[in-house]
């Protein structure tokens, strides 16, 4: 599935939406630090790789804007243990 995810800084979340139905990831900065707290799925877009898509472009933005990631959000942590690529993000405890 071709996924276009958008960033919504106006919203703090990078977001898609599918058959009408918007899914999000959202974020806070606190300076150099990006909070990704809630990632937001609806149940009919499950099993897609949505929320995979929204957490990677939230990442790549992060890295691109030199920030380290704070992943309160249970599937952000699950995402960047399953990716190495994306442990130097983290931001120190």
């Amino acid at each position: 599935m071709d996924i276009h995810v958008t960033h919504n800084p106006a919203h703090s979340r990078f977001e898609v939406t599918i058959d009408d139905q918007l899914a999000v990831c959202d974020y806070r900065r606190d300076g150099q630090t990006l909070v990704l707290p809630h990632t937001l799925v609806p149940v009919a877009l499950q099993g897609r790789g949505v929320a995979a898509q929204l957490v990677r472009a939230a990442l790549e933005w992060a890295r691109a804007e030199k920030l380290k990631v704070e992943p309160w959000c249970s599937y952000v942590a699950s995402y960047m243990h399953r990716h190495p690529e994306t442990r130097d993000l983290l931001a120190a405890p």
